[in-house]
């Protein structure tokens, strides 16, 4: 088990999930990602640069977080879940980048299934982990389409997409709906999420289309949506499992220490190197392996989650 240490380190918390191998400029719908990864450091230094205060607030979450992990949700409650409006904006060039409202609803359904345990592949967690596997028991409705054409040929990680002056589409009602912006960002990169504590203007889930929702076999190890699983964990508050660093910590207790990240489809069990060799948990959503090999958040997460929704939490007002 990881000590769970909370210094003002944790603003290394705003990531941009990301491929290693560069899109052909020519062409940058050319190349589909074979392999996960993060621009984080990058991103990081940007969003710092442009908002001091931000480790401050950042730093202040997860006090509030080591205090309220696993609180009972309060307020609106749908069914006695979190019920959360989903506003997808696109942003398209080419007529494969304007997708269809049935990927983006698959997109919804994917989400559902992997918060709800409803995943079709939960079961394939292995004996060592299952008794820490977590319903998250959070709901998505898709609220709303905004759909713009762009002449850009790729969008970048500096939220030029979620602002109207740069031809993007500003956030609707950030506060209380989850926005998520479908567009080339460029580089290989499949997508990248705001933490808690950050703008509203800026706040929610940008994800390549390629990687939207069920979009098809060309696009596999990406085709199962299970990016924006990854995307919305960060934006849930999320770390990476490995913590961003050699035998990191991800701030949850029951996940086991992660030399770094995993891959592909790792095969189990997988030990780290780190101290008392502990099987990694390869299957978790917060890992770098394909789609169809992460299936499952631990309890440690769903308590981590529940904290930013209660009372005075940083996503509270989801809940009112």
């Amino acid at each position: 088990m990881k000590k769970v240490i909370i210094t003002t380190f944790v603003a290394l918390m705003l990531f941009a999930c990301q491929n290693d191998q560069s899109a052909d400029s020519a062409n940058p719908d050319a190349s589909v990602a074979s392999r996960r990864g993060c621009a984080t450091q990058d991103v990081l230094e940007a969003q710092l640069k442009a908002d001091p205060s931000l480790a401050i607030r950042m730093n202040e979450i997860e006090t509030f977080t080591a205090t309220h992990a696993g609180s009972n949700f309060t307020g609106r409650l749908v069914n006695g879940k979190i019920e959360i409006p989903v506003v997808v904006n696109v942003l398209y060039r080419t007529a494969a980048q304007n997708i269809s409202d049935a990927q983006i609803q698959s997109q919804i359904d994917v989400l559902n299934k992997d918060f709800n345990a409803l995943n079709s592949d939960y079961n394939n967690v292995p004996a060592l982990f299952s008794g820490v596997k977590a319903n998250i028991g959070i709901t998505f409705v898709l609220d709303q389409v905004i759909r713009k054409s762009t002449t850009k040929t790729s969008w970048g990680t500096n939220d030029a997409m979620k602002k109207t002056a740069q031809g993007g589409i500003a956030p609707t009602s950030p506060t209380t709906k989850l926005n998520m912006w479908s567009c080339n960002i460029g580089g290989g990169i499949l997508g990248y999420a705001q933490f808690p504590g950050g703008s509203s203007a800026t706040d929610g889930v940008v994800i390549d289309p390629r990687y939207f929702g069920l979009s098809g076999a060309a696009n596999a190890p990406f085709n199962l949506g299970r990016t924006a699983t990854h995307e919305v964990g960060h934006w849930m508050n999320l770390r990476h499992i490995w913590g961003d660093a050699t035998c990191g910590s991800d701030l949850v207790a029951d996940t086991p220490t992660h030399n770094e990240e995993n891959y592909g489809v790792p095969a189990y069990p997988h030990y780290s190197t780190c101290s008392g060799t502990p099987v990694e948990m390869t299957m978790n959503y917060m890992d770098y392996v394909d789609d169809a090999a992460m299936y499952m958040f631990s309890t440690g997460q769903k308590n981590r989650i529940s904290a930013i929704f209660t009372t005075g939490g940083a996503r509270a007002s989801f809940a009112q």
